[in-house]
Formats: structure tokens, sequence, C-alpha cells
């Protein structure tokens, strides 16, 4: 017996050792377990009032939301019966999108076109142009009245016959010789002496054949004007320019 207990303790003292370790896994794992399960009862010991009221709020609203279950099917049925419709519907707006992707640059050009045209127009004056005439058009309405438009709307075919008159190719020849004279008589009258000229050199003056035909042609106008006015139907008694009797 003295000599069978030596050889046994090594043994003894290393199961121990292995059950020591055992129970103090054991007792690891227990207390992880507890601190997860204590975790876990506050996180539903949270969550509860917040899932009660979630539940609450979705009932609330799904009441609010109550649907017809017959209406639904309706809605159904004409959703399935327009499907070909709908999808022509998207065809075509597949194909305009198509259509404006392709158009896209052709529209950039075309604005880039108009802006440089109308920064020419600018330029060259068109807009202060419409600008300054809207201002005098402004001015013409204003500065008419009612009975000023409507003797002007009476009136109106023989302004047109009278504008139409004085753009006839004599009309405008006599009308710019008339303004050349006119101005060529301005310019001399800066260089006529301050004494005005006598009787006797105006009348010298009627020797000149330009002198009296333009006197005759001044008395032809004015019996034409004034048989005009009168109405007198019977041929004007001309003056000769011809400088015969």
């Amino acid at each position: 017996m003295t000599t069978t207990l030596p050889s046994a303790a090594p043994n003894l003292e290393r199961k121990l050792d292995e059950l020591t370790a055992q129970v103090a896994f054991l007792a690891e794992e227990a207390r992880l377990t507890r601190q997860r399960r204590e975790r876990w009862e506050e996180l539903q010991h949270d969550m509860v009032p917040i899932a009660t009221e979630a539940l609450t709020v979705v009932s609330r609203e799904l009441e609010d939301l109550e649907v017809d279950v017959t209406e639904l099917t309706g809605l159904l049925k004409r959703l399935v019966k327009a499907a070909p419709l709908l999808e022509r519907a998207l065809i075509q707006l597949e194909m305009y999108a198509e259509l404006a992707q392709e158009a896209a640059p052709i529209a950039g050009d075309a604005m880039e076109s108009a802006i440089s045209t109308l920064a020419a127009l600018d330029e060259r004056g068109y807009f202060t142009f419409a600008r300054g005439a809207v201002s005098v058009a402004d001015r013409v309405v204003t500065g008419f009245t009612e009975d000023d438009i409507e003797q002007l709307g009476d009136n109106v075919v023989l302004i047109l016959n009278t504008v139409k008159d004085l753009t006839q190719p004599e009309i405008m020849a006599a009308l710019h010789r008339m303004i050349t004279a006119v101005q060529e008589q301005q310019r001399r009258l800066i260089e006529e002496p301050a004494q005005a000229p006598s009787l006797y050199q105006i009348i010298r003056q009627l020797r000149d054949p330009e002198i009296r035909r333009g006197i005759a042609r001044g008395l032809n106008t004015l019996r034409a004007v004034s048989e005009a006015e009168t109405g007198f139907g019977r041929e004007p008694n001309k003056i000769n320019l011809s400088g015969g009797k």
C-alpha cells in the first residue's frame, strides 16, 4: 500500500487541475450567458413601448386608408384592359424621346444662329429704330382724337390716291427739281446784298426766258388748282410757254 500512493498522486493532481479549469470555463460561460440575457431583457424593455406605439400608428393609418375591395378589383381590371394602350403610349414616348435627342443638336444650332442674327440686327440699329418707331407711334396715337381718326378713315382713299400720284416718276422728278431749286435759292440768299433789288431790276429779270417760263408755269398751276376747286370742266386757257402769242 505504501508503494502505490506516491505513484497515483500526480494523476490525481492533474485531474484536479483539469476539473478546476472546466469549472472556471463553465463559470465564465454562465457569466456571459447571464450578461446576454440581461441585455436582451433591457432591449425588450426598451423596444416594447416603441413597437406598441408603432403598431398603433400603423393600425390608425390603415384605418384611414381603408379601400373597398370591389373598387380595387375594378381598378385592376381597368389597368389590365388598358395595358395595350399604355404600351403604345410608352412606345410613342420612347420615339419622342429619341426624336428630341436627335433634334437637340439642330435646335442648338438654330438657337445659336438666331442669337447671332439678333446680335447683328442690334449692332445695325434695328432695335433702336424699333424703339424710336414705338415712341413715334405713341405720339401719333396720343396726338389724334377720335374725330380725327374718323376723318382720316373717311379720307383714307383720297390720301392713298394722292400718295399714289406723288410717287409717279414725273411728279417725283418735279419735286426733286423744286427741292433742288429751293436749296439753291437758300444758298443764294446768303450771297444776296442786304439792299433789296429795285423795281427796275425786277422788271429787267423778266427779260430772262427762264423767268418768264417759271412765271407761266406758276400761273398755269394756279389756274389748274382753281379749275379743280371750282369744278369747271372747260379746258383752261393755258399760257403759251413757247414764247409765241
